[in-house]
């Protein structure tokens, strides 16, 4: 059970925008805000849903494996939430899911979820933009992998997360790079033939620090587009 504190922090969230009083309290009544390390698995691919999820601090990994092959899918943060489609349909999930910075979850009753989108019209149009930007944000990724080279989804990741954290041209990567790599579709040995070849572009790399010497030259081999790179579109 949620104490007080986490209740009214809980109940604040944008899933529960224009909601009813009494959809909240339902929906948090058996509802629970976790702290998690890094590298806690949160939902396993192929299983069913007992939780929506909603990231409200920290960093989690979504990521799939066949056979003996395993890749990143997305990364995600606050306030994001994921995996809804599974807990939507009570279906399997289809991707797995991992704490890759420490988090705080808020963990809500799959079966509440789904008596609250029959119920409560404001909280089924939040899930419904949930799942609308998930797709676009998938549509975005499998253009970015069809349409750009390595070297130019590396020079757009770069050049997009300089922009999130303030154009200062230096960055840290936030999580590993097989990470990375795999979140860009590409082998870890790639990633660092791609760095390398971007040193002729002023890139220079230190571990996970990456400082961008011309940041000219990056955006205009990058070549942003906003119907790939743009969050909000």
């Amino acid at each position: 059970m949620l104490s007080r504190e986490h209740y009214d922090e809980a109940s604040r969230l944008q899933i529960f925008s224009g909601c009813r009083p009494e959809t909240v309290a339902m929906l948090l009544e058996g509802a629970f805000l976790h702290k998690f390390p890094e590298g806690i698995d949160l939902a396993k691919e192929g299983e069913l849903p007992d939780f929506l999820h909603v990231v409200v601090s920290g960093g989690v990994e979504l990521y799939s494996r066949y056979r003996d092959r395993e890749t990143t899918i997305e990364v995600i943060g606050p306030p994001n939430v994921f995996i809804a489609a599974a807990v939507v349909l009570d279906r399997p999930h289809l991707k797995s899911a991992r704490v890759i910075q420490p988090a705080r979850i808020l963990m809500l009753p799959a079966a509440s979820v789904r008596k609250a989108l029959l119920e409560d019209a404001a909280f089924a149009a939040r899930i419904a933009v949930e799942l609308a930007t998930a797709y676009r944000a998938a549509t975005k990724d499998l253009k970015n992998q069809k349409l750009r080279t390595g070297l130019e989804r590396l020079a757009n990741w770069l050049t997009r997360r300089d922009s999130e954290t303030g154009s200062t041209h230096r960055i840290v990567i936030p999580f590993d790079k097989k990470v990375l790599a795999a979140q860009l579709g590409m082998a870890p040995e790639n990633l660092s033939r791609n760095f390398a070849t971007l040193a002729r572009f002023g890139v220079k790399v230190k571990g996970a620090r990456i400082e961008i010497g011309d940041p000219v030259a990056l955006e205009n081999l990058a070549k942003p587009d906003p119907l790939i790179d743009d969050p909000s579109s």
